[in-house]
């Protein structure tokens, strides 16, 4: 190539090179054989990383890169510094680079350089300021190596000899590379796989500013954290965080001045700036390696690396250079926004090299030992950071007092998961909240809002609600319970904003909330509180005594009972009395009630402090059991005299049979004597009163009417106005009450002996010489004593009523027990009662005999058939009855006891008579049974005419 230009000195270094073959076949085999290497080992795909390297190394800063095929030939043509004789020299070593400065770099025409062996065996270098170009064919026809061609079968190294040419690069550039390429290139798809390429080199070849490949064009705007790549198919951004440094011992990379490296992180993001990650790439050292990474960000390092420029080289560079990369990507970290950090954490999984796990080890211990991590408070360490197992920035909010070093909520969200995996930050999971909320102390509003942010989680998820079992509940007594079941979530809190009682589970009323109902609390009305309170009331009024302030309870309790209405144990609630004392609600009157004017000044009930009984309306205070009344006990099961009534137990046995309930007014013992028609007519005011007052062989009435006073005697000495068949016996009431009023009193209304003591009462009445009982009264009295009692429980009277109507001595007296009888015995010693079949068992009452068992016998008469008496057949005959089968017998003069008598039946039955109308007429009406009629007989057998029976 005579006449050719050759700047650079080619022939020097082509007779350099021939010398060496000469001398030493080795060497040209040795040559052949690493340039085979580089050939085989620097695949297709690495040409264009190489061809840009190359560009990069030339241009420093704001290089541009333009590939394109003419007439068969890849052209790279590139800005930047042009060859020089050093760059030659490089190109023609194999080995040598003209940079060794920066690790990992193998400088501009260096071993990388082999790469176009690939594509083309006639590589050109046209330059600014000189060209050479590389030929195997020239190669193989140089004289001198002919042997050497033929031993391996025409194989000869191509970029060992090097020959000038003329050819200039094309304006505006500084170099271009041009490679005619071989038969077997695919033209399109090598330049497809360089547009494929071209976005990454110009983000791990920062000194290029552009790559244009056949017409298509993409450019590199670098801010120094940013890189924008602008290209055909749009705009992509990078966030980039770059280092550099010299190493700290180089003896393993035989240099002998310490090297520098280069360090920088890059990963996509938005316009916002939100990351997006990468799933999978590799290792650039600057321009990619086959060492996979699966970190979300891409590493540009300067590596040691093989000459194939694919695998880096195992040394202690390697080691450094990766350490200070994962000290640098922190600072990756922290550019990007709180929500987003977590995306750039490497997450658990395999490996894809040795490159990779050393990276990702080195990765998470620097982000375990950095304070990235969103925290509620501030910026977290991994190592020390709890996440809680919900994603609730309201529960975490309220914790971070409670929990130290605590994460921000919405990391528990399940994007989150593999990057806290990876940095092992420990999860605060359910059990452990309720373990560090166990034993604070915070107000209720505090935990209601702690159980607001639990509710949505709680609601479907039984796990977490099983969990929040021991979760702390503050009652209304101040007192904390682990877990809300037994507890109870009142209704209506106003009632209980000053209520403290101990043991009572109620929820203060600023804690409640759905929570804790889902959790076992129980929801309570009105009435379920109130039932709740049964044994704080029944202890209220020992409580009091004890010194402790009840007041707060009894104005609960008045609350709820305004709503749920009374319950019988309400009357032992601690109310506040005039005095100042605490007292049962039933031991206290109303200020003002009617009640009060009724009782003895001596009663041991109280007077509620007007001032509290104004809070109060007087329905809600009765329910309690205030008194604006008489109270009424009612039961109905009793089990016995245990109702703390006077006299209870003589009422419960005075009837003989048990109660079967109990309706009673209590404290009737505690009425002045003299107040007791004011205290009845309040008694038959009040529905509940009346009713006990009436109540069938009820307390009150037996109470009343023994023991109350009217007038000075009890309501049972009395009678009323209309009490016919007791005139004479009881006195009239000389009170206005009215009869119905009267009577529930226990005045007497008509004759009754409902025991002994009415029966004893009655027999003295009768005995009383003073009194003037008429006939008909005394008549009607003894039948009803006969047989009304058991006479072992009374005394026999010593004075009787007789048929005279006196009041005599009953020594003398005998109980009329036949009609006949009264013939022969004085009025004076006969008692008698309107019922002839009483006369057997009053005679017992009396402990009198009867007039039978002293009378005499008759004799004599004949015996008449009743059919042969014309006037006694006319009678039977009008009055229409038959006559008696046995006949009479009839005397002329009749006498008994020696005195005469019309009539008489003797001791065998047998029926005697005088032959008068009067002694027929007697003897008829009893031997037909038809003792009433006996008067009319007489006159029909004085006059037997129809008109004596009509008129």
């Amino acid at each position: 190539m005579s006449g050719v230009n050759d700047p650079f000195g080619t022939q020097r270094l082509r007779e350099a090179v021939l010398a060496a073959w000469s001398a030493s076949p080795t060497r040209f085999r040795e040559d052949a054989n690493a340039e085979e290497d580089l050939r085989i080992g620097a695949y297709r795909d690495r040409l264009l990383v190489e061809l840009a390297q190359n560009a990069a190394d030339a241009a420093g800063f704001g290089g541009h890169l333009r590939l394109s095929i003419v007439d068969g030939e890849l052209r790279a043509a590139n800005t930047g510094a042009p060859l020089d004789a050093d760059g030659v020299a490089a190109l023609a070593s194999l080995r040598a680079s003209s940079k060794r400065d920066i690790l990992g770099t193998v400088g501009q025409f260096g071993v990388g350089f082999s790469a176009v062996l690939s594509v083309t065996d006639e590589p050109e270098v046209v330059s600014s300021t000189g060209s050479v170009r590389f030929s195997a064919q020239r190669t193989r026809e140089i004289p001198e190596i002919q042997r050497h061609v033929a031993a391996r079968s025409g194989q000869v190294p191509v970029l060992r000899l090097v020959w000038p040419t003329d050819s200039a690069p094309p304006a505006g550039f500084d170099t271009e590379i041009r490679l005619p390429l071989r038969a077997d290139v695919d033209q399109a798809a090598l330049l497809a796989n360089f547009r494929e390429q071209a976005p990454d080199l110009l983000l791990a070849l920062p000194g290029l500013a552009s790559i244009e490949v056949a017409g298509s064009r993409w450019t590199s705007s670098d801010s120094g954290d940013t890189v924008v790549l602008t290209g055909p198919a749009g705009t992509t951004r990078w966030m980039l965080r770059r280092g550099s440094g010299k190493l700290s011992d180089t003896a393993g990379l035989g240099m002998e001045t310490s090297a520098e490296w280069l360090v920088c992180w890059a990963i996509p993001v938005t316009d916002a700036g939100v990351p997006q990650p990468l799933a999978e790439d590799v290792l650039h050292a600057p321009t990619p390696t086959d060492e996979r990474l699966s970190l979300p960000a891409r590493l540009i390092a300067s590596l040691p690396i093989e000459a194939s420029r694919r695998r880096v080289m195992a040394s202690a560079a390697v080691t450094e250079v990766l350490a200070e990369a994962a000290k640098l990507y922190p600072a990756l970290v922290f550019g990007v926004p709180e929500e987003h950090r977590t995306a750039l954490v490497p997450v658990p999984g395999f490996p894809r090299s040795d490159v990779d796990a050393q990276l990702r080890e080195l990765i998470v211990a620097e982000l375990r030992a950095q304070a990235w991590l969103p925290g509620v408070a501030e910026s977290l360490t991994p190592a020390v950071a709890r996440v809680l197992e919900i994603p609730s920035d309201s529960l975490a909010d309220l914790l971070s007092d409670v929990v130290p070093n605590l994460a921000a909520a919405w990391l528990a969200n399940p994007g989150h998961a593999h990057a806290l995996a990876s940095l092992e930050v420990s999860r605060l999971r359910i059990p452990e909240v309720v373990a560090a909320l166990t034993g604070i102390s915070q107000e209720p509003s505090w935990w209601q809002q702690v159980y607001a942010a639990l509710l949505p989680f709680a609601e479907n998820d039984a796990a977490i609600r099983e969990n929040l079992s021991g979760l702390p509940v503050p009652l209304a007594d101040g007192r904390t319970l682990p877990g809300p079941r037994g507890t109870l979530l009142a209704d209506e809190p106003e009632f209980l904003s000053d209520l403290d009682v101990p043991g009572l589970r109620l929820v203060h009323p600023e804690a409640a909330n759905p929570l804790l109902e889902r959790l076992g609390a129980r929801h309570a009305g009105a009435a379920e509180v109130l039932d709740s309170l049964q044994e704080a009331v029944e202890r209220s009024v020992a409580d009091a005594s004890a010194g402790l302030i009840v007041s707060g309870l009894a104005h609960a309790v008045l609350g709820l009972v305004s709503q749920a209405g009374g319950r019988p144990w309400l009357k032992s609630l601690a109310l506040p009395d005039s005095a100042g004392d605490w007292r049962e609600a039933d031991e206290l009157a109303l200020p003002g009630s009617r009640f009060l004017e009724v009782l003895d000044q001596e009663s041991p009930l109280g007077l509620l402090d007007p001032e509290f009984a104004e809070r109060w309306s007087a329905d809600v205070l009765s329910a309690v059991g205030v008194l604006t009344g008489f109270a009424v006990i009612v039961d109905e099961e009793p089990i016995g005299p245990e109702h703390d009534l006077a006299d209870e137990e003589e009422w419960w046995s005075s009837s003989g049979e048990e109660p079967k309930r109990v309706v009673a007014v209590r404290d009737l013992d505690l009425v002045a004597d003299d107040k007791w028609p004011e205290a009845l007519r309040l008694l038959a005011m009040e529905p509940a009163t009346w009713q006990a007052l009436r109540e069938p062989g009820g307390y009150t009435a037996w109470w009343i009417s023994r023991y109350a006073l009217l007038d000075g005697r009890a309501p049972r000495f009395w009678r009323t106005a209309s009490a016919s068949d007791l005139i004479g016996l009881y006195d009239p009431l000389p009170l206005d009450l009215g009869d119905d009023l009267a009577a529930a009193a226990g005045v007497r209304t008509h004759l009754e002996i409902k025991d002994a003591s009415d029966a004893e009462d009655l027999l003295d009445r009768l005995g009383d010489p003073a009194r003037l009982v008429p006939h008909g009264v005394s008549l009607r009295a003894h039948a009803a004593l006969a047989g009304s009692v058991d006479v072992s429980l009374i005394d026999a009277p010593e004075h009787v009523r007789v048929l005279s109507g006196e009041a005599v001595d009953a020594e003398d007296c005998v109980v009329l027990d036949a009609p006949w009888l009264l013939a022969v015995l004085p009025p004076a010693r006969v008692v008698a009662a309107l019922d002839d079949d009483a006369a057997e068992a009053l005679a017992e009452l009396l402990d009198l005999p009867v007039a039978s068992e002293s009378a005499g016998d008759v004799t004599g008469g004949d015996l008449v058939p009743w059919a042969e008496l014309g006037a006694v057949v006319v009678a039977a005959e009008l009055l229409g009855f038959d006559l008696p089968l046995e006949g009479v017998i009839v005397h002329d003069e009749l006498k008994a006891n020696d005195q005469r008598v019309h009539w008489w039946v003797d001791r065998h039955n047998r029926v005697h008579c005088e032959d008068t109308p009067d002694g027929l007429a007697r003897a008829l009406a009893w031997a037909a049974d038809r003792w009433i009629d006996r008067h009319v007989i007489h006159a029909i057998l004085e006059d037997p005419d129809p008109r004596t029976v009509l008129s």
